[in-house]
């Protein structure tokens, strides 16, 4: 009863990522450019890229760097990230990219699991990552700061060498080429085990959906350390040899100055930008006409905020699912599909297969012939599943089956067309009088009301002891808005197991670097009081 991509399979070609994107590179496309500077506007053409990558491959093979060892990438978006992420996998190294706003005790946990013999980060970021290094033994002359600083070779020291990258050979099938730690909103991170063939297969299989051409630029606001802009952008985008326009973190004012002077044509985003885009009076003051394409991911995006992206800049909008689990896309509605509901999360990609389970019973749901089926937990198979979860086998075991299908943890439905819609986490539906409630449904409704910026909704306890479900809401600069109208406007719009029942007023949603709801900082937040 599973049900399949309704795309033809495509062809994974058996290849190292590097062989991959930059193993055919002809004339004309190395002086296109790869890499450009946000801020400064400094080019990096795919010939000094591939230059640049070799160099560091060299370096570090010199240094000892052997094949299946790992090197940790502490850095916001900048173009030297490509430089150092691809020299790692040239080298037949293992890149295990960390969070730009990890404190020095979640690096040191990171490189201290991924058990890594090399670390580069930039010098804003230095002190934290010294010390990270410092805790789990790893010598000053193997950390590497890319803009440099006294004591630390730099990256233009690597290059400068003119190391020849080493010859290095492995099964792009087994060997593993990145290890990105999984969010952590459930739980501890995990570090994924993805092979080059994972990722080589991921960027092929949403070719055809997400539809990046040469000649456009990306704007790349997302982190390269997340494993969504570690794909769409630094894989999927140099294979297409577009250009990436680099931002080391999102700010709005510079977000639009960037996409207006860079004419930027394709926008990848998490839907907090959405919110922006959407609502905020800075939008009106900028050309934002060169953007053909925006597309969300990491968390859902509401079908009415979508919509009233789309309006205001006059461009596509589409939205894709998937979990580093899965290199990470399993799920995206095509470019060129307007027919497909924007609250859905689209058809399966090429080469994968998926079914629905009903979490009480185990029982599989059949795809209806017509209509949507009843909602299940998504599991998912295909060439771009994780190997496992590095040294944790009993976690491993709980996630991926015997078959090879992953288990999501989330809720979606399946329409006979093979749409599919995440409804929520498994693990965060809150429990009214017996009935589910998707926190991710309220939170899009409240993102509807103008005066509310942004919002979250986790389950608390009432005096009767009686879970319900409760928002934290931003309001709008300005807005004149109470707990009662909060209430009253969800009620008007749900059925009455979904209302919300007590309100909170915050300054800022938690949220991880991908955008995704911290609902797990809130719900610590609730129990401290």
């Amino acid at each position: 009863m599973s049900f399949k991509s309704p795309f033809p399979d495509v062809e994974i070609p058996n290849l190292s990522v590097y062989d991959f994107l930059f193993g055919q590179v002809d004339a004309a496309d190395g002086d296109r450019p790869a890499l450009i500077d946000g801020a400064s506007g400094a080019v990096t053409t795919y010939r000094a890229l591939i230059a640049q990558i070799n160099g560091v491959a060299g370096a570090l093979a010199a240094r000892g760097l052997a094949v299946g060892e790992v090197a940790a990438l502490h850095s916001p978006n900048v173009p030297a990230f490509a430089s150092v992420f691809h020299g790692i996998l040239r080298a037949g190294g293992v890149a295990t990219t960390i969070n730009a706003l990890y404190t020095a005790e979640d690096i040191a946990k990171q490189l201290t699991d991924s058990k890594a013999k090399f670390l580069f980060t930039v010098s804003p970021l230095l002190p934290q990552a010294e010390a990270a290094a410092a805790q789990v033994g790893i010598p000053a002359a193997h950390v590497i700061v890319l803009d440099g600083a006294d004591g630390h070779p730099s990256l233009q020291d690597l290059l400068a060498e003119g190391a020849p990258a080493p010859e290095v050979s492995f099964d792009p099938g087994t060997q593993l080429a990145v290890l990105p730690y999984s969010s952590g909103t459930t739980g501890r991170p995990k570090g994924v085990m993805l092979t080059h063939r994972n990722l080589v297969a991921n960027v092929c299989q949403i070719d055809r959906p997400i539809g990046i051409g040469a000649d456009d630029k990306l704007l790349a606001v997302l982190p390269f350390f997340h494993i969504y802009g570690m794909t769409v952008l630094l894989n999927a985008a140099l294979r297409k040899r577009a250009a990436l326009v680099t931002m080391p973190k999102f700010d709005l004012v510079e977000f639009l100055t960037i996409v207006a002077e860079q004419r930027c044509t394709y926008v990848f985003i998490a839907p907090p930008v959405a919110v922006a885009l959407a609502k905020h009076p800075l939008i009106d003051q900028y050309d934002l006409s060169s953007v053909h394409s925006i597309f969300s991911g990491a968390a859902p995006l509401d079908q009415e905020l979508g919509k009233a992206v789309a309006n205001r800049l006059g461009c596509r909008v589409r939205q894709g699912y998937g979990m580093s689990e899965m290199s990470p896309v399993s799920h995206a509605i095509p470019f060129d599909r307007d027919d497909i509901a924007l609250d859905s999360v689209g058809p399966t990609i090429a080469n994968m297969e998926c079914k629905l389970v009903d979490p009480g019973t185990g029982a599989e749901i059949e795809q209806p012939a017509e209509g949507v089926s009843a909602a299940g937990e998504l599991w998912c198979k295909g060439p771009n599943i994780m190997a496992g979860y590095l040294g944790n086998e009993e976690a491993t075991a709980e996630t991926l089956d015997a078959d090879g299908y992953l288990h999501t943890g989330d809720i979606a439905t399946v329409d006979s067309e093979g749409v599919v819609t995440i409804v929520d986490r498994m693990k965060e539906l809150i429990k009214y009088k017996g009935y589910q409630v998707p926190p991710a449904e309220l939170e899009a409704l409240l993102l509807t009301h103008p005066q509310i910026a942004d919002a979250a909704v986790i389950g608390v306890l009432d005096e009767d002891g009686e879970e319900v479900p409760k928002a934290f809401v931003v309001r709008q600069p300005g807005a004149d808005l109470d707990e009662d109208a909060v209430i009253a406007f969800v009620a008007e719009k749900v059925s009455p197991h979904k209302k919300v029942r007590k309100v909170e007023f915050i300054d800022l949603v938690p949220k991880s670097a991908a955008g995704k709801i911290l609902r797990k900082d809130l719900r610590a937040a609730e129990a401290a009081k």
